[in-house]
């Protein structure tokens, strides 16, 4: 008989605030990660600190922000009212303090829960805080949020505002860096949400006079561009419009706050519905809600009242009402946008005509693509998604409603040897696998249709669940693994291909990866080192000395099962697909998938010697 387990007072345990942070941080800041995705704690931190800058911003103190980020250190500089000078250790020690409960102070700020810099403070090794005003400063260190330091100036000739250093944790962030691009585009967000502000990023400066015009206009190349950007304004409200060329999935850049709602939530279905309710009513014609909404590309954001958002990282709004005497969300969005929108169609002739012109193409091209369309999702349902081509995690999105799990992963792979390494060590909750066969087709200049007839691509597509909106992605992290060979490399390319074609949201908003996987294995008796590279190698064999054995992995399904699990759980390897922004979507496509020009061959040959190298060296 098994010995009953003792349930007494001395079980039930009260953690203090840092500790509870610490033990559970994916509570306070989301997924941890590396820095390889936009949503990885250390951005996370990032924000919080920033949001406190901001909202000074907002109440119209200090209109520059300063940021520098150098290796792992974080600083950001305001030059706001600066926090209450005896209150400055409660501010980032004290669970729910802060000014931001009273909203007379601030209204509609985006940090209400008081938590945010508490969590940058308990996750990092490092942690300071400088406030001044009034001619005198305070300042407080901390270390994993324990106080080692605090200190109280009379009198000092610093200007006024709030100061915050800190150096994020590395045995909670693991192997993390800082990814310029990520955080240039969380401060572009910044400037655009806020014409006026302008923050400094290592010494590079980002402004806005025109708000969510100059994000489109960055977002959608002009050359892509169907009509000129509608850009229109409101109280507590601002949206940007217009319909690419090419593109055929709809792109909506949401906000609220200040919040990058990147799963969208009550705002953006609720402009979705106004958009098409506004084109309806303004042509009298009943068009269909996907033809009008197709290849749209737009932003909206709104300020709400205490706004409350389904998670702690506040991707998605869950608030229904704009707070005070206001509308709900829905009724204020839909009587602005059918006022705006009208009222710019009316005086802007041309821009309706192009846009009608639009509407009528998407509805053709949709009934051709009708039968098509049925007989693929018919194909899909009987293909047994979930056993061949998809065997499917256990936690991702099935409800719109519902938060995307952030770990969610597909990994996209080609080959039985090497699906099946990655589908035995794999975690069945977040993680899934989907198996090619063979090459996928080269889909560059393709029309929609490509994408019902090719068996894979409508397979992929269904998977994935994007054939109407990205709000309903299944999947947060799409993972391309294929063996680090020219027949990987040219697989990787024709997949980068199919997305950039049909869904480049997908890479814009930083859903697309690459698997990074070892090429070496150097192992003594005493120990195993897993190697990516020949410099890696190189230091591992030193490191072991003597003669250790050394192993080169030549694909996928070389590496065991017990050693995948090594590359795909914690310690994962991930290299983000990422735009360049001095190109167009095309321009990229064209060069490295249309025909043969002069430019690309002289890059071939540029390379091709830095690649013979490296193959010599891994042989």
């Amino acid at each position: 008989m098994s010995q009953e387990t003792k349930y007494t007072e001395d079980n039930i345990r009260s953690l203090d605030w840092k500790e509870h942070i610490r033990m559970r941080p994916g509570m306070y800041i989301g997924k941890l990660g590396d820095g390889s995705s936009p949503d990885d704690g250390i951005y996370i931190l990032l924000k919080e600190v920033l949001d406190n800058s901001i909202d000074e911003f907002v109440m119209g103190a200090g209109k520059t922000i300063e940021i520098s980020i150098q290796g792992n250190k974080v600083i950001v500089r305001d030059y706001g009212r600066g926090i209450p000078l005896g209150k400055v250790v409660d501010v980032v020690s004290k669970m729910n303090t802060g000014g931001k409960y009273d909203t007379r102070a601030f209204k509609k700020s985006v940090g209400l829960n008081g938590v945010g810099t508490k969590a940058v403070n308990a996750l990092s090794t490092f942690f300071r805080v400088e406030s001044t005003r009034d001619g005198k400063s305070a300042s407080a260190e901390f270390e994993t949020g324990n106080l080692t330091n605090e200190e109280i100036l009379d009198e000092t000739s610093r200007r006024k505002g709030t100061k915050v250093s800190f150096i994020p944790d590395d045995t909670i962030f693991k192997n993390y860096k800082y990814r310029n691009e990520y955080v240039e585009k969380m401060l572009k967000n910044y400037v655009y949400l806020n014409p006026g502000l302008t923050i400094i990023f290592n010494g590079e400066k980002y402004y806005s006079e025109n708000g969510l015009k100059d994000l489109l206009a960055e977002s959608i190349n002009e050359d892509d561009r169907l009509y000129e950007i509608i850009h229109l304004r409101g109280d507590d409200i601002e949206v940007a419009i217009t319909h690419s060329k090419t593109q055929y999935s709809e792109e909506y850049h949401s906000f609220v706050n200040g919040q990058h709602t990147t799963q969208g939530g009550t705002h953006q279905s609720a402009f979705r519905e106004a958009v098409v309710k506004t084109v309806r009513e303004h042509f009298n014609k009943n068009y269909e809600a996907s033809d009008i909404r197709k290849s749209i590309v737009s932003a909206i954001s709104i300020k709400v009242m205490e706004p409350v958002f389904e998670s702690q990282t506040k991707t998605k709004l869950g608030s229904t009402d704009m707070g005070g005497d206001l509308p709900t969300v829905r009724t204020y969005i839909n009587d602005f946008v059918k006022t705006a929108l009208d009222n710019y169609l009316h005086k802007n002739t041309e821009t309706a005509e192009k846009l009608q012109r639009k509407i009528l193409q998407a509805e053709r091209e949709r009934k051709e693509l009708s039968g098509i369309r049925k007989l693929a999702k018919e194909r899909a349902k009987k293909a047994s998604l979930h056993n061949k081509k998809l065997r499917d995690c256990r936690v991702h999105l099935t409800d719109s409603k519902k938060e995307r799990n952030l770990e969610s992963t597909l990994f996209i792979t080609e080959g039985d040897s090497a699906s099946g390494s990655i589908t035995k060590s794999r975690d069945v909750n977040t993680q899934a696998v989907f198996s090619l066969r063979g090459k996928p087709l080269n889909s560059y200049n393709m029309s929609k249709k490509i994408v019902y007839e090719n068996e894979e691509f409508n397979l992929l597509q269904a998977a994935l669940n994007i054939e109407e909106s990205m709000e309903d992605l299944r999947y947060n992290n799409i993972v391309i693994a294929t063996d680090a060979d020219v027949d990987g490399m040219h697989i990787r390319l024709l997949l980068i291909t199919f997305f950039l074609q049909f869904f480049p949201e997908l890479i814009k908003e930083g859903h697309l990866y690459i698997l990074q996987t070892p090429l070496f294995r150097v192992r003594n008796k005493k120990e195993t080192i897993y190697c990516y590279s020949e410099q890696e190698k190189r230091d591992a064999v030193e490191k072991l000395k003597g003669k250790p054995e050394i192993t080169r992995f030549k694909g996928l399904g070389e590496i065991s099962p017990d050693e995948f699990k090594h590359f795909i759980g914690e310690d994962i390897r991930l290299d983000p697909v990422m735009l360049d922004k001095e190109k167009s979507i095309e321009e990229l496509l064209s060069f490295y998938m249309g025909k043969n020009t002069p430019q690309r061959q002289e890059f071939i040959i540029d390379n091709l010697k830095v690649e013979l190298d490296t193959i010599e060296e891994l042989s």
